[in-house]
């Protein structure tokens, strides 16, 4: 069994380093690196779900369909206006802002607005939470389908079994993947939960 080794994670842009520093060698800053672990069987898992999305075939740009991806409106004009028009299937959105600024707020806002089956996955908050300001913001419909579950695995699953049209992570932070040997949060964790959400919402093409 392979053996797991310490690694220094760049707070800032992400670089591994093997031993710690006071700067960081690929972008120069200082007092960003983070003690984290590396999982030798993060290269197998990375592997297996690059095999999930089918080989790429080139073509000529001009027979492209461009219809399959025009965004899909979220049913909140500024938000839409923000996105250049709405969700776009397949693709991945990062909202960002600081603690209590009223990013779960305004997820549940677009989710009452969606007119499709929508997942909510809440990896920080119990579903009772996410319930209760649900129903303060008339967001309770039978379309939404709400799940609290941090491990990447069985968000997954979750995924298989109701098969939503949209779907929502909250947060990115708090999700882990059980087969990477590191803390959720990290930046090990964060940057291979999204590469594997980034995946999975190309593969079934949905908006994330």
């Amino acid at each position: 069994m392979a053996r797991l080794r310490t690694v220094y994670n760049c707070g800032d842009c992400g670089a591994m380093h093997y031993k710690w520093a006071g700067k960081c060698d690929s972008c120069g800053a200082w007092n960003t690196l983070v003690e984290d672990v590396e999982d030798p069987n993060s290269h197998t898992t990375l592997a297996a779900g690059m095999a999930l999305i089918p080989p790429g075939e080139a073509q000529p740009i001009g027979k492209l369909d461009a219809s399959v991806g025009q965004p899909l409106s979220t049913g909140i004009s500024e938000l839409d206006r923000v996105l250049d028009g709405g969700l776009v299937p397949g693709s991945v959105t990062l909202l960002g802002g600081e603690p209590g600024i009223g990013k779960s707020t305004l997820l549940l806002q677009l989710l009452a607005s969606w007119p499709t089956r929508s997942l909510y996955v809440t990896a920080e908050e119990s579903a009772q939470q996410v319930r209760l300001r649900a129903e303060r913001l008339h967001a309770v419909r039978d379309n939404l389908w709400l799940v609290s579950e941090p491990s990447l695995t069985n968000i997954v699953a979750a995924l298989d079994k109701v098969k939503p049209e949209l779907l929502v992570i909250d947060s990115i932070q708090a999700v882990a993947d059980p087969t990477l040997g590191s803390a959720p949060g990290s930046v090990v964790q964060v940057r291979g939960c999204a590469h594997r959400l980034v995946q999975e919402a190309k593969r079934r093409n949905i908006p994330t």
